[in-house]
């Protein structure tokens, strides 16, 4: 079994509200639910956690350190901005795949910016809540490599 931690940054709780033009329909309820099928057929523990508050994802990246072989994370805004989340996940030193549901390229200057990027094993933007399952399959792949 591969243990991975889901963390969804700022404002992904109102996804299905929030501009859906943008995000998406589906709600961060369905968009974890997909995720959970997706780990029960891919044999992966998922713990799955949101918060809009940067000092909560950070202590929810270093609580990933002795239980999860991976971390997936969208950071939403703190994407742009946050050293301290960049420096936790560096410091964990866990395989982390940046999610983003829009193309952050695609959009104002200030989000072609990630500060994430550098200290990720890889990044999925602009494919919606579909990208959430991509990075699944990717960290399973990552992890399942390190291991031969």
């Amino acid at each position: 079994m591969i243990n991975v931690v889901v963390i969804h940054g700022p404002n992904l709780n109102l996804l299905g509200l929030r501009e859906p033009e943008t995000y998406g329909p589906q709600s961060l309820e369905e968009v974890n639910k997909a995720m959970e099928a997706e780990a029960g057929k891919e044999q992966l523990e998922l713990r799955i956690t949101q918060s809009n508050s940067e000092g909560a994802l950070v202590d929810a990246v270093q609580a990933a350190h002795g239980w999860a072989d991976a971390i997936v994370i969208n950071p939403g805004g703190y994407t742009h901005t946050s050293v301290a989340l960049r420096d936790a996940i560096a410091a964990v030193r866990l395989p982390t795949v940046e999610v983003h549901l829009s193309n952050i390229y695609a959009r104002e200057e200030f989000r072609h910016q990630s500060l994430i990027s550098p200290v990720a094993v890889g990044q999925i933007a602009g494919l919606g809540a579909y990208g959430y399952q991509l990075a699944l399959l990717a960290v399973k792949n990552i992890v399942r490599a390190s291991r031969r």
